[in-house]
């Protein structure tokens, strides 16, 4: 029986997680991302899927990060009405995630068409709301490692990867009862909220990512970085303004603020959490207590909330965040989206750029090609929403906030392995980062490893 893996995304890209596996004549699809950064990248979001989606049996995903499963929407446009695999978490987010997805997407077009400044006539969503609660009655959730039975002698299961909440491995069984396992995305140990990423010691073909295969996370404590953020707004009067994931990273955000709070470690003043999504999402983090690891039980059974402190507001409507503009500082603004590719901290930015006062702290990978990465590598002047904002704020990374696992925390992982795989593909990753990380495995480890490009096909068996 004949089994090819197609890289369809994440090859040489951080972006756009996308593998389809063709199994006899059984097709699988893991994950279905939207590309995000350069104009180049973005533009794939539009082209046709490559196979039919009549002809893919199920699609499995490993989490609910829009670069993994951001394109399910537009799969359904083009006809998939198969089952979507997902864990309960990843399940209760994307129901979330997706629809607000496909809202922003009608709200830029709309806000593109009024300022013309897309080159489109007129600019078009790539998907809409509507599409995106159709495809949502597709998620089929499963728990964490209960073996899942797909037809034509294939099986999965999910076992956790620590990177958000409902975040897994999938390990694929194929019919010879070889093992192919795609790591999603790698979390990092002793992280808060959620369970550290599970062991494993064996599969036959790896797929493993490489966000921060040439990095390693500073070995500072988050909350004096997170002090230090606090005490110069706090000096200033400026507003901290932090574009946030609004699933993961927001949360981890807001677990660590409430420690400075329970602790008296830094001043009270106003958090506004601008995103309805990321408002929604802290809920469902609170719910999903099966994903809860030691600390958050524990806190939890103490009758303590970990994600809400005195100070926290929810902001939801519109006119809300307008109303932020408005408001002095010293405060936080925590809004979506990470890489602030959109979402409402563009008009964040743009009113508090120009200020020196205030402050722009980022707290996760910025992928090549958006602006948040232009704005840690130290532009003067950057384009928001079709015109140039001038850069007098300061800029900071807190990349040790990362859902990422470094190359040290890969290496760890990698570790466990009995044996090394008959192949191990690089994904996820910037060619840099990738090449790296090939490097360092075959000094650490003595593996041989690939770096697929997009578009490519590698044959098993």
């Amino acid at each position: 029986m004949s089994v090819t893996l197609q890289f369809l995304g994440a090859a040489e890209t951080v972006s756009g997680s996308k593998f389809l596996l063709a199994v006899g004549k059984k097709r699988f699809l893991v994950d279905c991302g939207m590309f995000q950064g350069p104009r180049k990248l973005r533009e794939l979001n539009w082209r046709p899927f490559p196979v039919s989606p009549d002809d893919i049996d199920a699609v499995i995903v490993t989490h609910a990060h829009i670069d993994h499963i951001g394109l399910l929407p537009r799969l359904y446009q083009q006809g998939y009405r198969g089952r979507i695999y997902c864990t309960k978490a990843t399940s209760s987010i994307s129901r979330l995630s997706l629809p607000d997805a496909g809202r922003l997407q009608e709200e830029f077009a709309r806000y593109a068409n009024k300022k013309g400044f897309s080159r489109h006539k007129p600019a078009l969503p790539l998907y809409t709301g509507k599409d995106a609660r159709r495809t949502c009655k597709l998620l089929h959730p499963q728990p964490f490692h209960e073996l899942i039975q797909l037809g034509g002698g294939c099986s999965f299961r999910f076992r956790r990867a620590g990177h958000i909440l409902g975040s897994a491995f999938i390990e694929f069984y194929l019919p010879n009862g070889e093992v192919i396992l795609f790591s999603g995305d790698l979390g990092r140990p002793n992280m808060p909220i959620v369970r550290n990423p599970e062991p494993v010691e064996n599969a036959d073909y790896l797929l493993i990512e490489s966000t921060y295969g040439n990095r390693l996370h500073r070995k500072v404590k988050i909350r004096e970085q997170l002090k230090d953020a606090l005490s110069h707004v706090c000096e200033t009067g400026g507003m901290l303004v932090v574009p946030s994931f609004a699933i993961g990273r927001t949360q981890d955000l807001l677990y660590y603020l409430q420690e400075l709070e329970a602790g008296s470690e830094c001043p009270e003043i106003p958090v506004y959490v601008d995103s309805p999504m990321a408002v929604d999402a802290t809920a469902i983090y609170a719910r999903h207590e099966e994903d809860h690891d030691l600390e958050m039980t524990q806190l939890r059974d103490e009758g303590k909330n970990p994600l809400k402190s005195a100070e926290v507001h929810l902001v939801r409507h519109v006119d809300q965040s307008k109303m932020l503009n408005l408001r002095a500082g010293p405060g936080i603004i925590i809004s979506s989206s990470g890489m602030a590719s959109g979402g409402r901290v563009l008009h964040h930015l743009a009113k508090r750029l120009p200020k020196p006062e205030n402050m722009v702290l980022f707290v996760g990978y910025q992928a090549a090609g958006t602006l948040g990465r232009k704005l840690v590598e130290g532009a003067e002047v950057v384009k928001i929403m079709g015109r140039d904002v001038q850069v007098r704020a300061k800029v900071h990374s807190l990349l040790s906030l990362s859902a990422h696992a470094d190359y040290e925390e890969v290496l760890a992982w990698l570790s466990h392995f009995k044996r090394p795989p008959k192949r191990t593909f690089i994904v996820h990753g910037e060619p840099p980062a990738q090449a790296s990380l090939q490097d360092k495995i075959k000094d650490r480890l003595g593996w041989e490893t690939e770096i697929p490009t997009l578009g490519e096909t590698a044959s098993f068996g």
